[in-house]
């Protein structure tokens, strides 16, 4: 009896590459990773967009609130003739003039100070006054004659004497309380101007102005300064004199 021996067929070696599962999984991850991308990049523009949006929203309410700080002042001040809030600029008119080389001025003009700086003062100690308001500067004008630096001392001499006369002690006639005087003493702050703001006139160049500044978004008033802790002064007559 003879045996019939049964061959299996060949193993034919697969050599089609682009069959091999590797290539796929290659793909696919080509895939993912692009798709990370784009979620990542999506991500950024949101937050970069989010935080753009923040901050407009932030300085527009800023200017807001400074506007509404700058009408409540108006309002305080409109019952006085002669001052206007212009801006952000406290002007006197002629009703804080100076003579020509002087830095003096009258009893009527101190007491109209005296009567408009409380009212500063006031708005100062709100909510919106302690979060917005940085300071107050006493800007004196000097008209063009005479030299320059001779005009921008005298114009500082000027801004000094209406400290003098907000920081002068009682008898002097509508006196400020210790508290208002501590105050201004604290926001206040002198400045000069010689031949860069001049008027119309001669007349109306030899003026005092206040110039309200107020903080950018994330200042703060520093806490830490202590003028509370120095003495107020009581002297009886300005260092000017």
């Amino acid at each position: 009896m003879s045996l019939s021996l049964r061959r299996s067929p060949p193993v034919v070696e697969n050599n089609n590459v682009a069959e091999q599962p590797f290539w796929i999984s290659f793909s696919d991850l080509m895939t993912a990773l692009m798709v990370m991308f784009l979620v990542a990049m999506s991500v950024a523009l949101l937050a970069i967009t989010h935080e753009i949006s923040q901050s407009e929203d932030e300085r527009v309410e800023r200017l807001d609130e400074i506007d509404s700080f700058l009408n409540q002042l108006r309002q305080a001040t409109e019952d006085i003739p002669g001052v206007v809030v212009r801006g952000r600029v406290v002007d006197f008119g002629e009703r804080a003039r100076f003579a020509t080389n002087s830095h003096q001025l009258s009893v009527e003009q101190a007491v109209l100070l005296r009567e408009v700086a409380p009212r500063i003062l006031e708005l100062a100690r709100t909510p919106l006054g302690q979060k917005w308001l940085k300071r107050i500067v006493v800007e004196g004008f000097a008209d063009a004659r005479g030299s320059y630096l001779y005009n921008l001392n005298l114009s500082l001499q000027r801004s000094e004497r209406l400290l003098c006369v907000l920081l002068a002690a009682p008898p002097a006639p509508a006196a400020l309380s210790v508290a208002d005087r501590l105050l201004a003493r604290d926001l206040f702050l002198v400045s000069g101007s010689s031949y860069n703001a001049l008027r119309a006139s001669q007349d109306e160049s030899r003026r005092i102005e206040l110039r309200l500044e107020f903080f950018d978004i994330g200042e703060t008033r520093r806490s830490d300064q202590g003028n509370d802790l120095i003495p107020l002064e009581e002297e009886k007559r300005c260092p000017l004199d």
